[in-house]
């Protein structure tokens, strides 16, 4: 019912000895050493974690999990309770059935992004992206550009979501795209300038949903979902 897909590099990957023994894990690396006891399946340095979940997506298109969830390698640091969440979904997976898995996270069904904090970007990446002490030349990030790559239009001008690129989806809603979409995702995350950050930015939105409730926001643009704490990850 559920399947765990990681995007790895060179993370440590022990948390995953402490993730429930039912759960179902799938470890894809881009790292130069294969971790042997985690069995990760190689894969070519592009893309980061997007071009990770597309692979998974467009090869087991007609064979997902009823449940997919998608994470990076060290998934604590934007969603810090990350091993609890993963026990809740394997202890009570009604609960993903139900519209709002973390507080005003999900709109529709099928989708729940996983992580502790909201944030907003505007569609030129001015004020979270340019602005990012990891970006130094303090470049933009041409999300119309993407949205037009990927969608065909220039897409919202700002863009709300839970930092990470963390998430998990129904494969209902999932397959309601032809995997011929998910192909063309596909080629646009190597192909496009910082396209995971633009993914990171839109996963709702490639699934035709919208995944933060705009009444439970009420105009916020950046919200913590749960006080910060001290959390052991190993």
């Amino acid at each position: 019912m559920l399947e765990l897909v990681v995007a790895h590099y060179t993370e440590n990957l022990n948390w995953l000895r402490n993730i429930p023994a039912t759960l179902q894990k799938t470890v894809y690396s881009k790292g130069p050493n294969a971790e042997v006891e985690h069995k990760t399946i190689p894969l070519p340095n592009v893309g980061r974690e997007a071009h990770t979940y597309l692979h998974h997506i467009v090869n087991r298109y007609d064979t997902l999990a009823e449940w997919t969830i998608f994470c990076q390698g060290k998934p604590f640091d934007h969603a810090y309770d990350f091993k609890k969440t993963l026990q809740d979904m394997v202890l009570e997976p009604s609960s993903l059935t139900c519209t709002g898995f973390k507080p005003g996270a999900s709109q529709r069904r099928g989708f729940h992004w996983l992580g502790h904090l909201i944030d907003t970007d505007d569609n030129q990446g001015q004020r979270l992206f340019q602005p990012w002490s990891k970006n130094e030349d303090g470049r933009g990030l041409d999300l119309v550009g993407f949205h037009r790559a990927l969608f065909d239009n220039d897409g919202p001008p700002l863009y709300t979501f839970v930092l990470g690129a963390q998430f998990a989806i129904h494969r209902n809603l999932l397959q309601q795209k032809p995997v011929s979409f998910y192909e063309r995702a596909l080629e646009v995350s190597v192909a496009f300038p910082d396209a995971a950050h633009c993914f990171e930015r839109s996963w709702d939105r490639v699934f035709d949903v919208v995944g933060l409730d705009p009444d439970w926001l009420a105009g916020r643009l950046t919200v913590q979902l749960k006080p910060m704490k001290h959390q052991q990850i190993g």
